[in-house]
């Protein structure tokens, strides 16, 4: 596709990669310049921390009031 087609038509090609994940690749004078393709989604973090400590034997501080001009 040449450059100055895509220039004009960016936000529809950024759409149209993102929902068929195929790339175009965008030409200048005929020669290939650049290539859009679509980003990959980023990895679920789901399932990926791991508690130490079962939350039954977790020791709550109590909420201490602190006055910052006091001395």
């Amino acid at each position: 596709m040449p450059i100055s087609r895509a220039k004009a038509q960016l936000l529809a090609l950024a759409d149209e990669v993102a929902s068929t994940g195929e790339s175009i690749v965008v030409t200048r004078r005929g020669k290939p310049l650049v290539r859009l393709v679509p980003i990959e989604p980023p990895p679920s973090l789901e399932g990926s921390v791991t508690f130490l400590v079962d939350e039954e034997e977790l020791i709550y501080a109590p909420l201490v009031e602190w006055d910052a001009d006091r001395e």
